[in-house]
């Protein structure tokens, strides 16, 4: 039970981290879902670190559940990058639409590659 109470307080502390990040880049005037871009891209690059943390120094299993599944969990956000993705799409903004989906997809693994490395150049 203990191990839920570590996934359930990371991830309340990710999503209160994304809806911030989302109210910062609420103003920008742009199409482009600049919020949960940068969400992702800085939720893959914390996870990236922890990855390499785990993998050199074997971390507590309730730390990679708060940190990796909750905070990171929380603090990414696939449904709404769908649904941002689609709302595009039915706009007929086919080009920023499919814009968004690569860079997405290249930045976000880029992003867990570089923690990746971060980490081990530490």
């Amino acid at each position: 039970m203990q191990d839920w109470i570590y996934v359930f307080i990371g991830g309340g502390i990710g999503s209160l981290c994304r809806y911030w990040i989302g109210l910062q880049f609420s103003n920008f005037n742009t199409d482009f879902p600049l919020g949960t871009f940068v969400a992702n891209f800085l939720a893959c690059l914390i996870l990236g670190l922890l990855i390499g943390m785990q993998l050199k120094n074997n971390i507590a299993n309730s730390t990679s559940l708060f940190l990796m599944t909750g905070f990171c969990g929380g603090f990414s956000t696939f449904s709404t990058f769908s649904a941002e993705t689609l709302q595009l799409f039915q706009d007929q903004q086919y080009a920023l639409g499919l814009c968004y989906i690569g860079i997405s997809l290249i930045i976000g693994l880029l992003a867990v590659y570089i923690g990746l490395k971060l980490h081990s150049s530490i």
